[in-house]
């Protein structure tokens, strides 16, 4: 599968720092390239390629994360790169430095592609506009986490085909949750019917604007939908109380076969981890190997990381792309 750039087709932005915005055409693009890196990932012998070989990749994560960074690394180790992995407490954010220093100095190293995760909504833009290297977003805030909806599509495009005319529910906490937006783009973008299923409290202000309808039951918003897509209640965003209690919110908003006997017989259960059990999602849910393909969620994201990561990487020469996302 070792690659020279001309065989790849052109990529019009040198980053992914989102999926609004993104084409029909440039969506497709990129899951087409992950579908590529799924049998291989799956192949006994050796996973390794040199498509990335001499290439530098940095993980830069301001939050905490095990899916996502492990999956960056490992995609990249997969293609040839050379890995660096920085966290907040081994950096020099931690001694006062601003980001905007910190991109300053990882410049100066010419790495070739930064993976950047932080808390501040924007933050990833702010720092892409400070390299001269692609910066793919790993999640800013309650901004955008573009690659994890691009693991979602190729998912559900693995197991249902085209993406247009599904009905998905993404249910849960929306406000805080970048997957959720990230989400409401791309099958909006791919022709699906998106809906949002949530307490008022854990609904933004006119989310309706971003082209989904909002249901506060579970059982009128799970009527008929094809695809159910829990969210887990990010408790460490929360500044107040959204809701009474974590019981009361599975009693009403977690997702139980009762709740699922309301969509089409074979819907699809996904969960973007890590999973509150007894919260969001009832256990036996969550493990019904019939119907959830959370665990097929967690494969397809190294097959989905490799594509992005050979997208942006200069490839035989150093030509990283015209324009920015």
């Amino acid at each position: 599968m070792t690659q020279n750039k001309s065989d790849i087709p052109s990529y019009p932005h040198r980053d992914l720092l989102g999926i609004e915005g993104l084409s029909p055409i440039e969506i497709s693009f990129l899951l087409d390239r992950s579908e590529a890196f799924v049998e291989h990932n799956r192949q006994q012998t050796s996973k390794k390629l040199d498509t990335l070989y001499g290439r530098t990749v940095v993980n830069l994560f301001f939050e905490n994360s095990t899916r996502t960074r492990t999956s960056f690394e490992l995609a990249a180790k997969r293609l040839g790169a050379d890995v660096i992995n920085m966290t907040v407490e081994s950096s020099s954010i931690k001694k006062g430095e601003t980001l905007i220093d910190t991109a300053m100095t990882l410049n100066a190293m010419h790495p070739d592609v930064l993976v950047v995760r932080h808390s501040e909504s924007g933050a990833v833009k702010l720092l892409s506009e400070k390299v001269n290297c692609a910066v793919i977003s790993g999640g800013d805030g309650s901004h955008e986490h573009p690659t994890q909806a691009l693991l979602d599509a190729l998912t559900i495009r693995r197991r249902r085909g085209d993406l247009a005319a599904l009905t998905v529910a993404i249910c849960g906490d929306v406000v805080h949750s970048r997957v959720a937006r990230s989400n409401i783009h791309l099958l909006n973008t791919m022709g699906a019917q998106v809906r949002l299923i949530a307490p008022k409290t854990l609904l933004p202000t006119k989310i309706e604007t971003m082209g989904a309808t909002v249901y506060n039951n579970m059982e009128e918003g799970l009527k008929d939908c094809d695809i159910v897509m829990m969210l887990r209640l990010q408790k460490e965003r929360m500044q107040s109380n959204f809701f009474p209690s974590t019981r009361e919110y599975f009693h009403f908003f977690g997702l139980t076969y009762e709740k699922l006997a309301n969509t089409k017989p074979d819907a699809l259960i996904m969960h973007p981890g890590p999973m509150n059990r007894g919260v969001e999602i009832d256990s036996e849910v969550a493990d019904d190997y019939g119907r959830s393909v959370i665990r097929e969620q967690v494969e397809m994201g190294v097959a989905v990381r490799m594509a992005c990561l050979e997208t942006m990487c200069p490839i035989g020469n150093d030509d990283k792309g015209a324009s920015e996302s």
